[in-house]
């Protein structure tokens, strides 16, 4: 069998001192923390401390049972994440449960902050959820704007571990929180179990620039751990690449799991790109094993035509095939 090769050699990225806490400080200019800069001071103290011995995940309990390595320290926020995504596939998988539809607002314009107004996407979700109402369908709505217009609503940037190797992508991402890097306050904990519960999938989505606003495509990047992601960090002990890509040589199961839900697209844009918007995006959740909901199941539209939207929602969301239980 081939040995792993972990290949390094990209530039330091660790910050002296100095440089820490001017970044830091720039949190606070507001002069409404002039008069706190002697606890300011402490905080700062202790930030550097916990990024300095690279604290990541300073919260840690025994894996325990039901692990491949029961001793090992995994982090609390992460086995709380997981404990929901078990939770939301337990609700899915309840037989006797109303079928749930997740609608994804996928526009970051919001009437909250810049532009002032709220999108075309938001008015055709709050037009879609209704008609799934009637029939007699669950409905959770995730709207992306928060990214832009809610105070501590972070999707983090994926870093690829997959690319490394496929068991080093832990399923859900275990890459956040960093705190000795304050990547906190990532919102993927909770958008997990909202895909995870779901039996449909509707994404009402903008085109910007030939593609999907950003706040969609860091979402979809997140996602790549419901594709094959690995279940048991301490099968890596953590992020250890050598274990992870031994572990992928000797065969891996890439476990699907969102695998069976069904899925429908709505793409709008002012002039050019929704076609192939709509495409990637049907063929991102193909590839993750997602159904199309029906032969009509992905939609197109320009704001020239949004006088006919109503009407083609509801005819849409009718005809396509999202009652059907996975």
């Amino acid at each position: 069998m081939t040995e792993p090769n972990v290949r390094k050699g990209m530039p330091p990225v660790k910050l002296p001192r100095e440089e820490f806490e001017r970044r830091y400080r720039s949190q606070f200019v507001d002069p409404a923390f002039a008069q706190l800069q002697h606890q300011l001071d402490a905080i700062v103290g202790a930030a550097w401390d916990a990024y300095s011995h690279s604290r990541k995940s300073p919260a840690t309990r025994k894996a325990g049972a039901g692990f491949a390595d029961p001793d090992y320290d995994l982090a609390v926020d992460w086995l709380a994440a997981r404990a929901a995504v078990i939770e939301a596939r337990r609700r899915h998988d309840d037989a006797g449960a109303v079928p749930r539809i997740l609608i994804i607002n996928g526009s970051a314009r919001s009437e909250h902050t810049c532009p002032g107004e709220m999108s075309k996407s938001w008015r055709m979700v709050k037009l879609a959820e209704p008609v799934f109402v009637e029939m007699g369908l669950a409905v959770d709505i995730l709207d992306l704007s928060r990214l832009a217009s809610e105070f501590g609503k972070n999707i983090r940037p994926c870093k690829s571990c997959v690319a490394t190797a496929m068991p080093l992508c832990h399923w859900p991402c275990s890459c956040y929180p960093n705190y000795s890097l304050g990547q906190t306050d990532d919102w993927m904990n909770e958008i997990y179990p909202l895909w995870l519960a779901a039996h449909g999938i509707l994404i009402v989505t903008p085109v910007n620039w030939y593609h999907v606003p950003g706040g969609l495509k860091a979402m979809m990047d997140r996602l790549v751990c419901a594709d094959g992601g690995n279940p048991d960090p301490t099968s890596t002990h953590g992020k250890k690449a050598d274990e992870a890509k031994a572990l992928e040589l000797k065969g891996w199961s890439y476990p699907r799991h969102l695998a069976g839900r069904h899925f429908g697209l709505i793409v709008h844009g002012d002039s050019v790109g929704a076609e192939g918007v709509r495409r990637t995006l049907s063929d991102w959740l193909t590839d993750m094993h997602l159904i199309s909901a029906a032969a009509s199941a992905s939609w197109m539209g320009m704001s020239a035509t949004w006088r006919n939207m109503p009407c083609r929602i509801a005819s849409w969301i009718k005809t396509a095939n999202f009652s059907r239980r996975c």
